[in-house]
């Protein structure tokens, strides 16, 4: 088999980190360079080869043709996916780059209300769903993209641990954007900004359902992202291959890996705050009311404790692309490798912890307000380093001016001026004169678009390899520098013309020039994107076909097998055990076992090429889910504060609203019934989870996703309790009595006892055992929301409401966010009977396990709400 040679031998001794997949190693001091035609450095061979692909084993598994539509229906394949990702985020680029045209024409000059293209009301919802759709629906889902794509085959794994998920998340994510277009057809899209400050976001002031339905596609989003996120986590803490340890991993998987993880705390909380808002507009609750105690503040704490480890969870897969294309264009590995990828980590963690500085304005005393602008300065510090990385590779490396480095070096120029000027926002003084100014504005795109301009290097630099064709360098470049003068000329005036209030078009007639021309770069950076948009198209019908490295330095494992790769990546089961990348035989000849690291047994392989061998890569129903979800979605956006629109379309909306929940729970059972196959690794380095599974890995990392959910809940219950007119002592509890509580803590304290007796059931092989075990879970459960139902029953008589007053709304919520778990455990546990009666579980008891984790955590979280509302 071909290698792909590394330099980990001969640096082991001088650095311990050398990525065994990763960059063209540094060479020392002195040493020979290495050449862009194909030279060696000090003597060794380039590090990847083209791999011979066997056709016999490339089976499509269910997959029909790529020309058919039905494949990308039923497709799981991560590669489909990633391609589904970049096409459909490029639509909403396309979608929200058209928004932000029309606001540029209605700024080339300052208009009374009603003037321009634009209405006053089109205006606000333009501006809205503009930021939105860029920040949610645009940016993440492109680079996510490519991670689908590209990171399974740089840690050298099949396919994601969870095929059908990451369809999922796809058809979530598809699902979130359409109700989001649907929401101008419904009496107009939110207008109340995309950070949605309260109490601008409650019905009282955006009262239209378009609005309601803007907020449920965001929840739809955060859903695909959760299910995204567990799903990165898992695959890429349990299956990279033998030898590619987390030192050794890719900069683009390291990017990749912190990205995920920020998303999976960070937009858990973003979860709960839309929770909350969509109560707030569909159940009548009270929490964001301008009349609620800290309503506003609670927002906005929620919102930023997500929305500024989005700014990194937006750069992060840029910045990864970019280290990926420095390399191979400088020659070079990036240098300080390990300090760069410390530095990421830094800010990864750093970044939940500068969240108030967007708060500045806010009554919050000074001394916090002083604590938050020194993190904010702080975490510019490890940025400086990754900068300088960049710039010294640069310096030490010889470019090769293609068009991929070229979208990565603009990339890195524009990140510089905009942290530059983001220090001025950190300051507080300074912030008091620019927040609520156009330098915001500036500041903001030159950071998250400058992340945009590496990712359109990423197209380019991963085109070869997804579609099999070379795309049209002129062209490319062309588009470049589009691209460059037309951002430049876009934003850059906003500096000068800073003074100009966000949000608004009728500003002093003095900064009239620099409006205009701002609103010329718009168009040239259009143009940019359609000259792409058309080399993409011209390379796809009639570009010269790509090698499996076509850029000769590329040294990460995507190069090493044909462009575009395989259905299942590799020709046997890749390693770095020796330092380099090489294949052993799926199938051994005595039938032995694939051993992990440590020499665990990872998987049994067999000498047939049966399809049991092979990853499953075709499901209708995550397609049939992500749709349920649509209608279900919209069908809610039909109720405002508790009562259903009048009319045909209040009936459209609740046969919606019928027609998705059953067709979403019958999806799922079928998914639970389908027999189908994933990836049966891993078969090299699983830390820190080695010794467990890929499916109870996936089950901790979600229930560390829902520890911060109901987190954010208990946290606004304190927090508005605290800003409570009187303080805490003022709270009068809504349950007048403790005792249902006490009840329901011993029901929910025993079911989990008969959980754990299910498991030994099955552990002596008693079918009886662990059916009566689960009936007992099942009835305990029923009881616990019977004796719930007993006690809201009882509060609505006596005339307590959800939308009563503040006390009444957070108890009813989170108390009903809880029974909703609750309800979600007890429809698993019912399944769980079913199969347990027809002898399941006592050869794996393994679901038993993973149920218990689950019915553990939601017990748990009752012992913290019980005193919370029944005793304090």
């Amino acid at each position: 088999m071909p290698d792909e040679h590394t330099n980990d031998e001969r640096d082991a001794q001088s650095e311990a980190d050398e990525p065994g997949a990763g960059a063209p190693s540094e060479v020392a001091s002195g040493g020979e360079e290495p050449t862009p035609d194909g030279g060696t450095v000090q003597g060794e061979d380039l590090p990847v080869s083209d791999i011979a692909h066997d056709e016999e084993e490339d089976h499509g598994h269910g997959l029909p043709d790529t020309s058919s539509l039905k494949r990308w229906l039923v497709t799981t394949n991560h590669k489909d996916i990633g391609i589904l990702y970049t096409v459909t985020a490029m639509f909403f680029l396309l979608f929200g780059g058209v928004l932000a045209l029309l606001m540029r024409l209605q700024l080339f000059t300052p208009r009374a209300p009603g003037a321009g293209p634009l209405s006053a009301a089109a205006y606000n919802q333009a501006v809205s769903l503009h930021g939105l759709l860029m920040v949610f629906w645009f940016l993440s889902p492109f680079a996510f993209g490519f991670a689908n794509y590209i990171v399974p085959l740089q840690i050298g794994a099949k396919d994601l641990a969870f095929p059908r998920l990451n369809a999922l998340s796809y058809w979530f994510y598809l699902a979130s954007g359409i109700l989001v277009g649907v929401s101008f057809f419904q009496a107009g899209a939110f207008p109340g900004g995309w950070t949605m400050y309260a109490p601008l976001n409650i019905p009282a002031y955006t009262p239209g359902i378009g609005s309601t339905t803007s907020v449920l596609g965001l929840m739809l989003f955060t859903a695909s992202v959760t299910v995204g996120g567990v799903n990165f986590i898992t695959t890429m803490h349990r299956m990279r291959a033998e030898g590619l340890t987390m030192r050794r991993l890719p900069l683009f998987s390291w990017s990749i890996l912190l990205t995920v993880w920020m998303m999976l705390f960070a937009f858990a909380a973003l979860l709960a705050a839309l929770i909350i808002l969509s109560s707030d507009r569909i159940l009548g609750t009270t929490y964001f009311a301008a009349q609620s105690a800290g309503g506003s503040m609670l927002w906005a704490h929620l919102f930023w404790f997500f929305g500024h480890p989005e700014v990194y969870i937006v750069f992060f897969p840029a910045l990864g692309a970019m280290a990926e294309i420095f390399q191979t264009f400088t020659g070079r590995r990036i240098v300080g490798r390990k300090w760069f990828i410390g530095a990421m980590l830094l800010v990864a963690i750093q970044s939940f912890v500068v969240w108030m500085h967007h708060m500045f304005l806010t009554s919050i005393n000074l001394e916090i307000k002083t604590l938050f602008m020194a993190t904010t300065i702080g975490i510019s510090l490890p940025f400086d380093l990754m900068v300088f990385a960049l710039i010294y590779t640069m310096i030490k490396g010889r470019i090769r001016f293609t068009t991929p480095f070229l979208y990565a070096f603009g990339a890195l120029f524009l990140f510089i001026i905009g942290g530059i000027t983001g220090v001025f926002l950190g300051a507080v003084v300074l912030d008091y004169e620019f927040r609520g100014t156009y330098w915001v504005v500036a500041h903001f795109h030159y950071v998250m678009v400058g992340g945009v301009t590496a990712l359109i290097g990423a197209l380019y630099y991963w085109f070869p390899k997804m579609t099999g064709k070379m795309y049209d360098e002129f062209l490319g470049k062309v588009s470049f520098v589009l691209y460059f003068i037309g951002f430049n000329l876009l934003y850059f005036p906003m500096f000068v013309a800073w003074e100009t209030p966000r949000r608004v078009f009728n500003y002093p007639e003095a900064f009239t020039p620099w409006h205009q021309l701002a609103t010329v770069g718009a168009f040239i950076l259009g143009l940019s994107f359609l000259v792409t948009v058309y080399t993409i198209g011209k390379s796809i019908w009639a570009g010269e076909e790509a090698e499996g490295n076509p850029w000769a330095y590329s040294t990460t494992a995507e190069w090493a097998v044909p462009s575009p790769p395989p259905l299942e990546n590799f020709p046997g089961i890749p390693s770095y055990g020796d330092g380099k990348l090489s294949f052993r035989p799926e199938s051994a000849a005595d039938g032995g076992e694939a051993a992990t690291d440590g020499g665990e047994v990872a998987t049994t392989v067999h000498d047939d090429h049966s399809d049991d061998d092979h990853v499953s890569h075709a499901s209708i129903w995550p397609f049939v889910t992500g749709a349920a979800a649509l209608f279900a979605f919209f069908g809610l956006s039909g109720i405002v504060e508790g009562q259903l629109i009048e009319g045909i379309w209040g009936m459209v909306h609740l046969g919606s609203l019928v027609f998705g929940t059953a067709l979403g729970l019958g999806a799922m059972v079928a998914m639970g019934l389908e027999e189908f196959h994933g990836p049966t690794g891993p078969f090299g380095e699983s830390w820190p989870f080695s010794s467990t599974s890929n499916t109870k890995t996936g089950m901790w990392v979600f229930l560390a996703s829902d520890v911060v959910l109901f987190g954010a809940f208990i946290g606004s219950y304190v927090f508005i309790r605290v800003a409570f007119p009187g303080g805490w002592s003022a709270w009068t509890p809504i349950p007048h009595r403790s005792l249902p509580g006490l009840v329901n803590t011993y029901l929910l304290l025993t079911s989990s006892f008969s959980v754990v007796l299910a498991l030994v059931a099955a552990e002596r092989n008693s079918t009886r055992g662990v059916v009566a075990s689960m009936m007992v879970t099942l009835l305990l459960g029923i009881g616990f929301l019977v004796n719930k139902g007993i006690e809201w029953f009882e509060l609505f008589h006596e005339g307590i409401w959800l939308s009563t007053n503040i006390r009444a709304s957070t108890f009813f919520l989170t108390t009903g966010l809880h029974a909703a778990h609750v309800i979600v455990g007890l429809i698993i546990a019912t399944y769980m009977i079913v199969r347990a009666s027809r002898g399941a579980y006592l050869d794996d008891e393994a679901p038993l396990e993973f149920f218990g984790l689950y019915w553990h955590f939601v017990d748990i979280v009752w012992l913290f709400l019980f005193p919370l509302f029944y005793i304090l």
